[in-house]
């Protein structure tokens, strides 16, 4: 085989012993040159049978390292002239992970605010492991070389000692962890979280004039959920404290509510339950009867005259995650908790 000298090969070099796949190794040597200029716009560059020659590696390790250099716009191909590098500028200086438990409406504040904090400086991919452990374990290890930070939600019922033994992987500067803190990680990571139980507390405490005007507070909790438990920590130290009757229950089913009940729903399935509920009962929202449903969305401020919700700042969570990476701090941002007081009330 006729080889050409090419510039690039200087810049690879394969380490047997590191638990960096091959194809990430030649790949991250490419993307590190052409950042760097030591390769250029244009510039051609070696087959994938002359690559895997001259480095002794399989031809599927090299296709692999230039699918995903391609993917990320940095190498092009011509049919017949081979590969080539596409482009020499980092548009996009900062590539994030955002690992949710789920997808829903607020969840999409805080994605949006992330983007416009970062304007443009950014590629964020969003991943969803549906309050999943094992699916959670599998997208943070097969994906640890391909993204400069990781924004992390663990949030599933139960093993939360295992996510930090899975997230301890992620290198500390790349690591901001979101929404819940998570034990078992090292000192001196970043986060923009929520304090569950005192902000509930906090929240009731602020309303208590009209949670005054009830009789029983009833928590439409589910079981076996991966809703913080903190939360009816919170609620049960207000009850306590107030001398509140409380009953919490898995689901609408099991509530029985009554006249004079204030309702607390944290899923937004239980609350829609509850409004059906009410509009083919007797009992009217803000005086009958009390609802405060958790996590503000806009549509709730609508529905039977407006909802009263205790909600994080989503928009706050999304832009302070944001800013942790570009100015590269790690600290621990609590989140501020409001109160968006409406008729149910």
């Amino acid at each position: 085989m006729m080889i050409r000298e090419y510039p690039i090969i200087d810049e690879i070099n394969i380490d047997n012993l590191s638990a960096t796949p091959k194809y990430m190794q030649v790949a991250k040597a490419i993307l590190k040159a052409v950042h760097e200029e030591r390769i250029k716009k244009n510039e051609t560059l070696p087959s994938i049978n002359e690559l895997s020659f001259l480095l002794d590696i399989s031809r599927d390790t090299v296709e692999k390292s230039y699918r995903h250099l391609k993917q990320r716009g940095i190498i092009g191909s011509v049919p017949g002239k081979g590969f080539f590098v596409k482009s020499n500028e980092m548009h996009k200086r900062y590539r994030v992970l955002l690992l949710l438990n789920k997808l829903s409406e607020h969840k999409k504040v805080m994605y949006d605010a992330l983007l416009a904090t970062f304007d443009g400086s950014a590629e964020v991919d969003i991943y969803v492991y549906n309050n999943d452990f094992a699916s959670f374990r599998k997208l943070i290890l097969d994906r640890l070389e391909d993204y400069s930070h990781f924004v992390v939600t663990a949030l599933f019922a139960g093993r939360t000692e295992d996510a930090g033994e899975v997230m301890r992987v992620i290198p500390r500067d790349k690591l901001i962890v979101f929404d819940k803190l998570v034990p078992g990680l090292p000192d001196g990571y970043a986060a923009v979280y929520e304090n569950f139980e005192s902000d509930i507390y906090n929240a009731l405490t602020n309303l208590l004039d009209r949670v005054s005007r009830y009789q029983k507070l009833k928590v439409i909790f589910p079981d076996n959920s991966y809703y913080p438990p903190e939360i009816i920590r919170g609620i049960r130290k207000f009850a306590a404290e107030h001398r509140f009757r409380l009953v919490v229950v898995p689901s609408l089913e099991n509530a029985n509510v009554n006249r004079g009940d204030l309702v607390i729903t944290v899923r937004d399935k239980d609350l829609l339950d509850l409004v059906d509920y009410v509009t083919h009962t007797d009992l009217k929202p803000g005086s009958d009867i009390g609802i405060i449903s958790y996590n503000e969305s806009p549509c709730k401020k609508y529905i039977l005259g407006g909802i009263t919700t205790v909600s994080t700042n989503f928009r706050f969570m999304g832009e302070q995650a944001a800013r942790l990476i570009m100015e590269g701090v790690r600290e621990q941002v609590a989140t501020p908790f409001e109160v968006h007081l409406r008729a149910s009330l």
